[in-house]
């Protein structure tokens, strides 16, 4: 099969487009490498296109047959989100809108779209599932509600198949350290807590240490990225036998708080991590855990990166010798 990467210049994409290459696969990824790494293209050709630009898209449809399209292509930090709305909705909505119609104009399918989290808002359960309440409180989670929307409307319209996954907290490096998490800024707390250790980085700020936790601060649910990979590819092979859109959160399943990721970063790399305390980010939820129950359930999925050591351990060796 020949898949399109769109996005796979990036963290996820990267990683996704070498579990394909690395199992058979054949693979082009797209990017317009606005966010993305050209380093970061190892597996498979890259062609420079941008969704906003749809005469850009055409060429690249025509010119191969694609049996399925993973899109990884959005514009994700939140409060970047709240101050620049319009540039959410027109690269995450428009820019989707623009990759569905070339792909229904060239006869391709099947998608699996990179959604998030963020599409429920604050939680009102210990454990998020697929049936938890839709409120996103941003922009950005707004954007990818929308594009859930449109894939079930494609779907009823058009025939396509679709699986939306909802991730939780992407996070740590492919095993052989060729490619890992680099964003500018970069938001995510695993990455600047490693940053703080080498020292590349500032001094970690942990937003809030009164949250009703067991430690006071806020727990996630961080989920490999290689599993999320994995994830992917089950996803494909179950369009294979069902139409329609599907929606699956993706998650490890455990929660894990602030202090407990710079604990385990202490231990792994041996450093004193420095941080201070600083007052809680408005929006901020105390504890967001997934319920992976029906991607267990219908992909046959479970992560297999399941310790925090683990994961911070695979970010570590790419830090420490990070290209790009």
């Amino acid at each position: 099969m020949h898949i399109l990467v769109c996005g796979g210049a990036g963290y996820i994409g990267s990683h996704m487009a070498k579990w394909l290459a690395t199992r058979g696969f054949q693979v082009t990824v797209l990017d317009n490498l606005s966010t993305g790494h050209r380093e970061a293209v190892q597996w498979g050709r890259l062609v420079e296109a941008d969704l906003l630009k749809p005469e850009t898209l055409e060429p690249v449809f025509a010119a191969t047959r694609f049996d399925a399209v993973m899109h990884f292509c959005a514009r994700s930090l939140v409060g970047e989100s709240m101050a620049q709305p319009y540039d959410y909705y027109a690269n995450n909505v428009a820019g989707t809108l623009n990759l569905l119609a070339t792909m229904q104009r060239h006869g391709v399918e099947r998608l699996v779209f990179s959604s998030t989290a963020a599409v429920f808002g604050q939680p009102v359960a210990a454990r998020i599932d697929e049936d938890h309440p839709k409120q996103p409180i941003n922009p950005y989670g707004a954007s990818k509600l929308m594009v859930e929307r449109i894939l079930a409307d494609a779907a009823t319209a058009y025939g396509l198949r679709s699986v939306a996954l909802r991730y939780f907290n992407a996070a740590g490096a492919s095993a052989e350290g060729e490619i890992g998490e680099s964003h500018e800024p970069e938001t995510h707390l695993i990455p600047n807590v490693l940053r703080a250790a080498l020292r590349t980085g500032p001094a970690m700020s942990v937003f809030g240490n009164d949250y009703p936790t067991h430690d006071g601060t806020c727990i996630r649910d961080y989920v490999h990225v290689d599993d999320l990979a994995q994830a992917h590819q089950l996803a494909l092979d179950y369009l294979d036998d069902h139409a329609g859109a599907h929606a699956i959160n993706l998650g490890n399943g455990h929660g894990f708080s602030v202090f407990e990721v710079i604990a385990a970063a202490q231990r792994i790399t041996g450093q004193k991590i420095p941080h201070t305390i600083a007052p809680r980010r408005i929006g901020d939820p105390a504890v967001l855990v997934a319920s992976s129950a029906k991607a267990q359930r219908d992909l046959g999925w479970a992560p297999v990166h399941t310790t925090l050591d683990t994961i911070i351990e695979s970010a570590w060796h790419w830090h420490q010798a990070a290209a790009y």
